[in-house]
């Protein structure tokens, strides 16, 4: 650095001599026919904002050269600490671009758009973000001061699943952590039609409660109940015994972790947020409705039937539409108050979807 700067003022030494012996040279030899141009100074200073340019340009320049010999150096001499940091790197990059989308999302919200009209990947990107910036503010905080990174590269390789959000899993871990938050989420489907099969005994109407024992009773003799069964019950679902806010606390806690919420809160509490969620995820739907489930890529779709109980893993792209068509069939036909029966879906259509025998 100090060589770039004696460089620099012996250069701008050169350019003023350079310019007062032009000065000098015109005077003597001023011909009158001589035109204008031929008279003007051979050199001329640079301007300070010229100046602070070119440094700026050269930072940046030898930046990028220094961090590219260390990324090299990371890769051919510890190439696990190198994947960590790669992908660390790149988990920022996104973060940084969804902070971007999320910033033009309520920018058009602040401009009388209402949430219930956003496009559907609009919708989608909010909902997402909402939830991985809760959980990566605490990684980002840890990692700002100096050095400071490297504790998170201990974090990431101890604790991936625990800490860090999808941007910051690598593809293997997350087609991994996705099969075990399912699994989770399976180990409930069990005790929530247990539940609405002992809350089916407060039913006054016989033919409700016929209707809601034959469709538990189907799902878990590991068949698929079809759209019309599952909406014959939907007038269960708006009110008392089994509407969202109105079905049992041990209902609520096997009911929470299928939208991944947790059940350890009072019972008000955790009616608050399935509403919240339910609803959320019901406005989505008719978004994407709107949207058209066909115009979704892959990843798309794979993801929106993963947020709506099927991990499609292991399924075909056509499967994945067939699913998906039968989903939006049932939440297009409910009303808010229904949202109740929403959230059941996520047990009644993805248990046994698709049949044991076409999946093995």
């Amino acid at each position: 650095m100090a060589l770039f700067g004696t460089r620099l003022c012996s250069h701008f030494s050169m350019t003023r001599l350079c310019g007062l012996r032009t000065n000098t040279l015109t005077k003597s030899l001023y011909l009158p026919h001589v035109s204008r141009q031929s008279r003007l100074p051979l050199c001329r200073p640079y301007s300070s904002s010229q100046v602070r340019r070119g440094i700026g340009r050269y930072v940046v320049t030898k930046f990028q050269s220094v961090n590219a010999k260390y990324e090299d150096f990371l890769k051919r001499r510890f190439p696990r600490f190198y994947h960590l940091y790669h992908t660390f790197k790149r988990g920022v990059q996104l973060m940084l671009q969804d902070g971007k989308e999320v910033m033009r999302i309520k920018i058009n919200l602040s401009n009388r758009v209402q949430y219930k009209d956003l496009p559907y990947r609009d919708m989608e990107k909010l909902r997402q973000f909402r939830r991985d910036i809760i959980k990566a503010v605490p990684l980002m905080m840890i990692s700002i001061p100096p050095f400071a990174n490297y504790l998170v590269f201990v974090l990431m390789y101890f604790f991936p699943r625990q800490l860090l959000i999808p941007h910051f899993w690598t593809p293997k871990q997350q087609v991994e952590f996705q099969g075990l938050y399912h699994s989770h989420r399976v180990q409930h489907h069990l005790p929530v039609l247990k539940g609405l099969e002992k809350t089916s005994q407060r039913v006054k109407d016989a033919q409700l409660q016929s209707h809601l024992k034959n469709l538990c009773a189907k799902v878990q003799s590991g068949a698929n109940p079809k759209v019309s069964e599952i909406l014959a019950v939907r007038s269960l679902f708006s009110g008392p015994p089994l509407g969202i806010r109105r079905m049992s606390v041990d209902q609520m806690r096997h009911a929470s972790p299928l939208l991944f919420l947790t059940p350890r809160l009072p019972g008000f509490l955790m009616g608050r947020r399935l509403n919240s969620h339910a609803l959320e995820l019901l406005q989505l739907d008719r978004a994407l409705s709107r949207f058209g489930p066909h115009r979704l890529s892959e990843s798309e779709l794979r993801q929106a039937c993963y947020v709506r109980g099927l991990h499609s893993n292991g399924l075909g792209i056509s499967q994945c539409q067939e699913w998906l068509s039968q989903w939006l069939q049932v939440s297009s036909a409910l009303k808010d108050s229904e949202v109740s029966l929403l959230l059941h879906c996520i047990v009644f259509l993805s248990a046994n979807y698709p049949t044991a025998a076409s999946r093995h």
